[in-house]
């Protein structure tokens, strides 16, 4: 029962327009059809996305690593699930008749806590080498999904999941152990997008080993979605085209170009010469948008709070091992101030980040009383340092009980430009209360590197969904680990059972007020024990040609099709 909600105001951003839109084009129809008097030449226009996926299966580039820039937004063009978050949040059936609900009888529980959900596919749902997407798919892919030698595809809902069976071709029954508040969301970009049993089945059979290395998820991908791939330059571009046989209407525009440029200064130079008509996913800064702007009045600005970026400490082998002490991360909080941070970063369009679930989130109201807040408070970070048995040195840093001066490290990806931005700032206030601080841009090269990511040594600065689905990446199961090859996606390797049980709670507890209440004390016990640092809401920033409608940034190309140039 994944629900949203846009935000209109300042401090709730979710769609800030900084220049005016025009009216929609006329002859435009609903669905993505276009009349025949408007079939003329090919229309066309290239977006950027600041990263070189290795894949187009964002499952498999995050696996462990960290994604990529703008694969999500690009795989929302390229394949479909059974549905789709629209840009306030709510689902909307896309491949599937309608969305399985309590009221339409398609969601059942039974009193032995059981569920069963009901999926019907849409007529003329095709793969887009033309051959039928069936119910066999689905059980497919939640056969790959729950294979523990395949983690890639793994999701904390399959172990929920009891099975997935045919009841005719085009019609699943989905049957769940127990409750399981997501199943919704099923077969979707949210988890377990459909697999094409036709292509893949033999490879899996095959070399289940070499499974995710087969070219279908790079150059010979083939999905569902509004646009097929016609080329794929790895390290340079990919251009998609219009699937005339999309089952919600072909789209618009006939033909995309996507670049793959990871140096900001370039994806500037190219927006500014023409050569690039929109920006998805992380990457560019508002600051740098707005620049932008200043130099080319036919774009727009569209915003959205489409995360939060926490630093998160290592657990597992810190160093320095202070870094486990809770009064040690304590004193580190208390010596950022994350008012200035907002205001100055993010232009006072977010608010300070207490907690990692945005203000714009339907279920902020139920869960912020419970958020402990520690303020800026240089003075307070002082004495609880010097309580530890830390002392200040002449040149104003502190030293430990050896004298060997206290000195932290925080990462970040090259991939966000307001997180390389918030990294300095971090470390500009630890430094001013006498930590010493490495600030460490990760480089392309190693940000894939499964390992060598789950094993900084102090902080790793990233950003997260700002929804409560980002509780499962704190429990225990999920560590990054050697005997899951790293797979994991808690790699600060958190591990408390009490945790762990109010968030298996939390995701079977289908009754809102009380799944509330246990999202309240799981959230309490994350800032009380600073499990994690929240340091600043995301706004994410796609810059847009003012001829281009229908584009916004929260959950940019779910309505792709729907897009039009004027």
């Amino acid at each position: 029962m994944t629900v949203g909600i846009r935000a209109k105001v300042a401090f709730l951003v979710a769609s800030v327009v900084l220049a005016a839109c025009a009216a929609p084009g006329p002859g435009t129809v609903p669905g993505g059809a276009e009349p025949a008097d408007r079939q003329a030449a090919p229309t066309r226009f290239a977006i950027a996305i600041k990263g070189d996926p290795p894949t187009l299966s964002d499952s498999i580039n995050s696996a462990g690593a960290g994604g990529v820039p703008g694969v999500t937004e690009v795989e929302r063009l390229i394949h479909a699930g059974l549905t789709v978050q629209d840009d306030t949040g709510a689902l909307r059936p896309a491949l599937a008749e309608s969305v399985p609900t309590v009221e339409n009888e398609m969601w059942q529980i039974f009193p032995d806590g059981h569920m069963e959900m009901t999926w019907r596919i849409r007529p003329g749902a095709l793969w887009h080498d033309g051959a039928p997407f069936t119910a066999e798919d689905l059980v497919f892919t939640a056969m790959v999904g729950q294979d523990p030698e395949l983690p890639h595809f793994g999701d904390r809902a399959y172990q929920f999941l009891e099975s997935v069976e045919p009841v005719s071709p085009y019609t699943v029954t989905v049957r769940w152990t127990q409750p399981y508040i997501e199943a919704d969301t099923m077969f979707s970009h949210e988890r377990a997008l459909p697999l094409p049993k036709h292509l893949l089945e033999k490879a899996y059979t095959d070399n289940k080993a070499g499974f995710v290395e087969v070219s279908y998820w790079s150059q010979d991908f083939v999905g569902m979605g509004p646009y097929r791939l016609r080329e794929w330059v790895a390290g340079s571009h990919m251009v998609i085209a219009a699937n005339d046989q999309y089952v919600l209407g072909r789209p618009v525009v006939d033909e995309i170009e996507v670049k793959f440029i990871l140096d900001p200064n370039t994806m500037i130079a190219n927006i500014l010469a023409g050569a690039v008509d929109v920006t998805m996913g992380r990457g560019l800064a508002l600051e740098q948008a707005e620049t932008i702007q200043t130099q080319r009045r036919d774009v727009r600005i569209e915003l959205a709070v489409a995360g939060c970026l926490c630093a998160f400490p290592q657990y597992l082998n810190p160093n320095p091992p202070a870094i486990a002490e809770l009064q040690f991360r304590r004193a580190l909080l208390h010596a950022v101030d994350r008012e200035e941070l907002a205001a100055s970063l993010q232009r006072g369009l977010v608010p300070p980040a207490h907690v990692f679930v945005g203000p714009n989130q339907p279920e902020f109201k139920d869960i912020e009383a419970s958020v402990v807040r520690h303020a800026y408070d240089p003075r307070r970070t002082a004495q609880m340092l010097e309580e530890m048995g830390y002392a200040r040195g002449a040149d104003g840093f502190y030293l430990d009980p050896n004298t060997q001066r206290l000195s932290v490290e925080m990462r970040t990806t090259a991939g966000v430009e307001l997180g390389k931005n918030l990294l300095l700032a971090i470390a500009d206030a630890w430094q001013r209360a006498g930590i010493e601080t490495d600030a460490f841009v990760i480089p392309p090269q190693q940000a894939t590197d499964r390992e060598w990511r789950a094993n900084f040594p102090g902080f790793d600065l990233v950003n997260q969904p700002s929804n409560l689905t980002l509780l499962q990446r704190f429990h225990g199961k999920e560590s990054s680990l050697p005997e899951n090859n790293y797979r994991g996606n808690n790699r600060m390797r958190y591990v408390n059972p009490e945790l762990d049980t109010l968030i298996e709670r939390y995701f079977v507890t289908v009754p809102f007020g009380e799944r509330m209440q246990v999202a309240s004390q799981a959230i309490h016990h994350i800032t009380e024990r600073v499990v994690a640092m929240s340091m600043l809401y995301n706004a994410t920033v796609v810059v847009v040609n003012s001829r281009i409608e229908g584009i916004s940034a929260t959950n940019t190309g779910w309505n792709v099709h729907e897009w039009a140039m004027r």
